[in-house]
């Protein structure tokens, strides 16, 4: 009786959280915010700025897109918009 033995070469992975950044258009550019928590949701996260940035008391969160290993989500305003 013959026995197969086969060799597996095992990789070991690392996985790493995706980090996260937010952006809102302001005026002809766009705003970048960092994390300020990586456990709060993306709402929080717009309320906190909401603080710095009032326009954002009537944004939406929209997203995530991953671009360059970041989820980035976008907070859409409403204010001075028409249509």
């Amino acid at each position: 009786m013959f026995h197969i033995i086969k060799a597996f070469n095992i990789m070991a992975l690392e996985i790493k959280g995706m980090t996260r950044s937010f952006t809102f258009k302001k005026g002809n550019g766009m705003v970048t915010l960092d994390d300020p928590n990586t456990s709060d949701s993306p709402e929080m996260v717009m309320n906190y700025y909401s603080n710095f940035y009032p326009e954002l008391t009537t944004a939406t969160v929209h997203g995530p897109v991953i671009k360059e290993d970041k989820a980035v989500y976008e907070f859409k305003t409403t204010i001075g918009t028409k249509g």
